[in-house]
């Protein structure tokens, strides 16, 4: 995914630049799933040593948004987050994480997901955040 395409191979939704640095890489996409995976390495990591939340957050939100644009883009819609309400469970150094969204509901004007991170390695759970998006017209 590049800035340059604009769209991923899911549909219509945005590729960033943003989200190219945080490293995510989508592998399924739909209104009701989205998974993807992260290479943790030095790159993420807060001064001490371990991965900064903001990574977790960015995936999190990620995640949830592009499952939600995709439920809302044959309105001629996309999803934007409203509140982003993310807990850190483990910490980590490196390695490959698998990042879960799931809706709770999807109304007309918002939609709120779940989204887990867990370790690859061990299926643990590393962080894991709710997203509350509003549906807003497509510019």
């Amino acid at each position: 995914m590049t800035e340059q395409s604009g769209l991923d191979e899911f549909g219509d939704y945005p590729v960033s630049a943003f989200m190219d640095q945080i490293g995510l890489e989508v592998t399924e996409a739909s209104a009701t799933l989205v998974r993807g995976s992260i290479q943790i390495g030095p790159q993420h990591h807060q001064p001490f040593g371990i991965v900064h939340g903001g990574v977790w957050c960015s995936a999190i939100e990620a995640a949830a948004s592009i499952g939600g644009t995709i439920a809302v883009s044959d309105s001629g819609r996309v999803a934007v987050g409203v509140n982003n309400n993310t807990n850190f469970v483990k910490s980590m150094s490196a390695g490959l994480v698998e990042v879960i969204a799931k809706p709770v509901t999807q109304g007309r004007t918002q939609q709120l997901w779940n989204v887990e991170i867990r370790r690859d390695e061990d299926n643990k759970l590393v962080a894991t955040g709710q997203v509350r998006l509003h549906n807003i017209n497509a510019r």
